[in-house]
């Protein structure tokens, strides 16, 4: 048995940046566990090359930066959220350079750069790994916080709600099932780009945090927006490793294959809206008949591309490619999802003790569609608001007897086999159906094909003994049936999630950001309104909110 309390003041789910920055902003008397899925941090937030936007130049201004991100997003930004953004970004600027941050540096001021959408170089970057440089600047001060335990390896599986009021989780770790009790739970579980066949993140990114807030009763907005990145590497038998958009703001162009612009119609060419881009790119692919286009690096400049992409460069050349000397091959790939959770200005989701932070919530500020480089210091700006945090009740010791499970099958290899079949099958329908052009013919058709997949998980015996272990009680399982309950936990969150993503795109009934309709083109007035969606009520719409 693992050696660790049951309670806890705080508990935050996710490794990534918004689950590092939410355990270093909670106040410092609170004890706090940091629970991650994996045992080596792979976060979407590591992965990230872009960068982090914030005014920082005298020639920018926080109307510009508020101005960018509502127009990105298609009229379903609030106001009062972006506007949260904008104003905490360069105090969250300051706060990172005081935990060590290694920003790209010219003449000994900060170096900005452009990306698409934005009417102002002012998107900050660690060459083009700065995801993975704020994690590590994180990641370096978390493990000095007092109060504190990093536990890896540890699976989250759901919500304890009592009364209405969130007051910790069931957890596997270390071939043990047990709950803990908190005054708090933080998700800081991701977005679900991994639901998706192609895509650009890593495959902890499954939505498992929206599944569980659904699950317990949250209210989940805006899941029918998803951001497809348009530059994803498209090699057969290769990650989609993402190709930063900042390439394009430095000079790199999209090519199709005669050689010209698939993007040239658009205002801003190819530094539009990653969603217009995205369409273009899918349409441009289906006319000519291509499994992609190509994007020209060579523009940039040998030089500046060594200088500030050398990630880039590095894993294009260890599969072969030589981006300075001739285009690489990239097409669209799911890549940030704008909905979730829904919070409010201090991070609260629906129901009492329930946080959530980072892609996992819908906080209001991207909308239809993220601005670029808007995501990371989103996690920033909204872990710091957990400074405010209420104080948790006092706890009532948890002290859990241990349960033996026995009677029940060990799970053969032929029934994992078929596990990731299904998983495999659950992603192409989600990218065949709900992807950069959807219709309602299709999302129909995708809603009924799950049910069979459904059928097949939902009523797993060790899923049922892991539901109904009460959270008096602990057990310990083996090796086998600790992988089994993983991966059929991990399929069931996921059909959960896609399901309900299918249905909002089924509902809004129009095309609007990263939501596009070829059965309804058009964004329609009537429909500029939120989509909610909670257990066992009829999914509905609420008003964007008004400017504080």
């Amino acid at each position: 048995m693992v050696q660790l309390p049951s309670n806890w003041d705080v508990i935050v789910v996710g490794g990534g940046a918004a689950g590092l920055m939410a355990a270093l902003e909670l106040p410092s008397e609170l004890r706090v566990l940091l629970l991650s899925k994996d045992q080596a941090p792979r976060s979407s937030s590591r992965w990230a090359q872009g960068g982090i936007a914030a005014v920082t130049n005298a020639d920018d201004s926080f109307a510009s930066h508020r101005d960018d991100t509502l127009r990105a997003g298609g009229g379903l930004c609030d106001p009062p959220a972006v506007e949260l953004l904008v104003r905490e970004a360069p105090a969250c600027v300051e706060r990172l350079l005081e935990l060590g941050m290694d920003f790209d540096r010219h003449n000994g001021n900060l170096s900005t750069t452009l990306e698409a959408a934005h009417s102002h170089r002012r998107v900050l970057h660690a060459q083009d790994r700065t995801g993975g440089a704020l994690v590590d600047a994180l990641e370096r001060r978390v493990l000095q916080r007092p109060g504190l335990v990093r536990l890896q390896g540890a699976l989250a599986l759901k919500l304890w709600i009592e009364a209405g009021h969130c007051c910790g989780l069931q957890m596997l770790h270390a071939e043990t099932l047990r709950w803990l009790r908190a005054g708090a739970v933080v998700l800081a579980t991701g977005g679900g780009g991994h639901l998706y066949a192609n895509t650009t993140n890593p495959s902890q990114a499954s939505g498992d945090g929206i599944a569980m807030a659904w699950r317990a009763g949250a209210k989940i907005r805006d899941l029918e927006f998803v951001q497809f990145h348009p530059t994803a590497l498209m090699l057969p038998g290769a990650p989609h490793f993402l190709i930063s958009e900042a390439v394009r703001g430095e000079g790199a162009r999209l090519l199709d294959g005669r050689g010209a612009s698939p993007v040239n119609q658009l205002p801003g060419a190819d530094l539009a809206p990653r969603d217009a881009v995205s369409r273009s790119l899918v349409q441009c692919m289906r006319e000519q008949q291509l499994e992609h286009v190509w994007l020209d690096l060579r523009p940039v400049g040998r030089g500046r591309l060594e200088q500030q992409f050398p990630t880039i460069l590095g894993r294009c050349r260890e599969l072969g490619l030589e981006p300075t000397s001739a285009p690489i091959p990239v097409a669209p790939a799911a890549h940030y999802w704008m909905g979730g959770v829904h919070t409010n200005a201090r991070a609260a989701t629906t129901i009492p003790g329930l946080y959530a932070v980072g892609e996992v919530a819908s906080t209001g500020v991207h909308g239809a569609n993220r601005l670029a480089s808007n995501s990371l210091m989103e996690c920033l700006v909204f872990a710091r608001q957990l400074r405010q945090i209420e104080q948790p009740p006092a706890l009532t010791p948890l002290n859990a007897a241990h349960r033996t499970i026995s009677g029940l099958p060990v799970p053969t290899g032929e029934q994992f086999r078929q596990l990731e079949h299904s998983l495999q099958q659950l992603r192409n329908l989600c990218w065949q159906v709900a992807g950069v052009e959807r219709q309602g013919s299709q999302l129909r058709q995708g809603l009924k094909q799950m049910q069979h997949l459904r059928q097949q998980i939902q009523q797993d015996p060790w899923l049922e003994a892991m539901a109904a272990l009460p959270p008096s009680h602990c057990t310990s399982l083996d090796t086998t049936v600790c992988a089994w309950i993983s991966r059929a936990h991990d399929l069931r969150q996921r059909l959960v999630v896609t399901q309900l993503l299918l249905e909002a795109a089924l509902f809004r009934q129009e095309s609007r950001g990263g939501h596009f309709r070829v059965d309804a083109p058009a964004a329609q007035p009537f429909w500029r309104r939120h989509s909610v969606q909670r257990r066992h009520q009829p999914i509905s719409t609420e008003a964007v909110a008004l400017i504080s």
